[in-house]
């Protein structure tokens, strides 16, 4: 019972210091997809600032202008396209995560049951082997009660012969 306990503990412990370890990354990488997240806001804002932004002449806008509101697209699109990898990445984390964690507890039961197997074997063999003692214990009644009696027995008949002889 006490080895069934430790085991237990033991294992608890073992999938607690790995979720723990998992965790984190999953963590660092929704940290690290919220720090792209507000940067790609950042220039959004940027963006739409550009096409306010007009420094041509007569307040028009310039190629340039243009050219400039056009990179802040292309940047933008470049890190939609770097967060959807990350968030895939994010969602990897937590499938496997998941999946970790359901092994562990398919195991921890395997354990479990192989435990409460072992127990009921073990108890049933302690049943057993208690009944023979018991059975064993019995019949050395028998032959201790079955030992006196030849014991008397014989002593009464050499009482017998011994009487016959001196008398």
């Amino acid at each position: 019972m006490k080895l069934f306990l430790f085991t237990l503990l033991f294992s608890i412990s073992l999938s607690a210091h790995s979720q723990n370890a998992d965790s984190l990354k999953y963590q660092l990488q929704r940290l690290k997809i919220n720090d792209m997240l507000n940067a790609r806001s950042q220039k959004f804002g940027d963006y739409v600032n550009s096409l306010d932004r007009r420094t041509g002449i007569f307040g028009l806008k310039t190629k340039k202008d243009m050219q400039f509101s056009i990179n802040i697209l292309t940047e933008i699109i470049q890190t939609d396209n770097q967060i959807l990898k990350e968030t895939k990445l994010l969602l990897t984390f937590k499938t496997f995560e998941q999946e970790e964690l359901k092994s562990k507890k398919e195991e921890v039961e395997t354990k479990s049951l192989g435990y409460m197997r072992t127990l009921n074997k073990l108890e049933t063999k302690n049943t057993q082997l208690i009944a023979e003692l018991e059975e064993s214990n019995k019949s050395q009644q028998i032959y201790r009660l079955l030992s006196f009696l030849g014991l008397f027995a014989i002593i009464i008949l050499a009482v017998l012969v011994y009487r016959k002889i001196y008398k």
